[in-house]
């Protein structure tokens, strides 16, 4: 069985975002980056399908620039076998990176593609879906346990109302939950193994995708601050607050 996960270059989550000064977009100068989290979890999971014996390749792919070999690097030290970037410089919206994953799924036929739900910086939760819309195959999202029998994959999702089993035949597209495993540290043997592991590199245009951008980015700006709350000395006076400051209750 063929795995196919992806990984996204973005802000590490212990960053604090700051806007440029110019207020055009985020500024990524001197920021340290990383595997967006719930990628890092699609990747683990592929992994531990391969310690079962139940993968027989992980292949890693990312679509960005050139610094995304950096945590492709990463994610062949966590376990991956080879990896692929399709590099753009370009802003790269959740169609685009689908329809160059979906380029890339013609190419390798993989069983299974495993996508982090969504990333933290455009927090969109789109590129699984559309994905699965281009290639017509079946999708599970927001998966909190999966297991694979024979050609169907068992998921477990979370939603607003419990937990969802559903079954698919592959080839299927699951996007990881943050409850669907813990991953691992890369360990420094594997770090180093991971040098001469095989990335090949392509383009969109190599693959016959269009990434032009279809959203216009305004601005950025960071978020209003919010004032500091205040203490009541009883029930009287929240109802007073609330009813003639708030103006929330009549």
């Amino acid at each position: 069985m063929k795995v196919l996960v992806a990984v996204k270059r973005v802000v590490d989550y212990n960053v604090k975002v700051r806007p440029k000064s110019d207020m055009t977009d985020v500024d990524l100068a001197n920021v340290k980056m990383s595997i967006n989290p719930f990628c890092e979890i699609a990747v683990e999971e592929a992994v531990r399908l391969k310690e079962k014996g139940i993968a027989t390749e992980i292949i890693a792919i990312s679509v960005g620039p050139q610094q995304c070999q950096e945590q492709l690097r990463t994610a062949l030290a966590l376990g991956a076998d080879r990896a692929i970037l399709v590099s753009s410089d370009e802003t790269l919206e959740p169609l685009a990176i689908a329809k160059c994953l979906k380029a890339v799924c013609e190419t390798e036929s993989p069983d299974i593609i495993l996508l982090g739900k969504q990333a933290i910086d455009g927090d969109n939760n789109q590129t699984g879906q559309m994905l699965g819309a281009l290639t017509g195959y079946g999708q599970a999202t927001f998966a909190s346990e999966l297991s694979i029998d024979g050609g169907n994959a068992m998921i477990i999702r979370e939603v607003d109302g419990g937990l969802q089993t559903l079954t698919l035949s592959l080839p299927a597209i699951v996007t990881a939950d943050l409850r669907l495993n813990e991953p691992r540290y890369a360990s420094l043997p594997n770090i180093m193994k991971a040098k001469k592991k095989q990335l090949d590199t392509t383009t969109p245009a190599d693959l016959g995708v269009d990434v032009a951008p279809r959203v216009t980015l305004m601005g950025v700006e960071l978020p209003a601050e919010r004032s500091a709350g205040i203490k009541v000395e009883d029930i009287a006076q929240l109802v007073d607050k609330l009813k003639n400051e708030a103006k929330v209750i009549s």
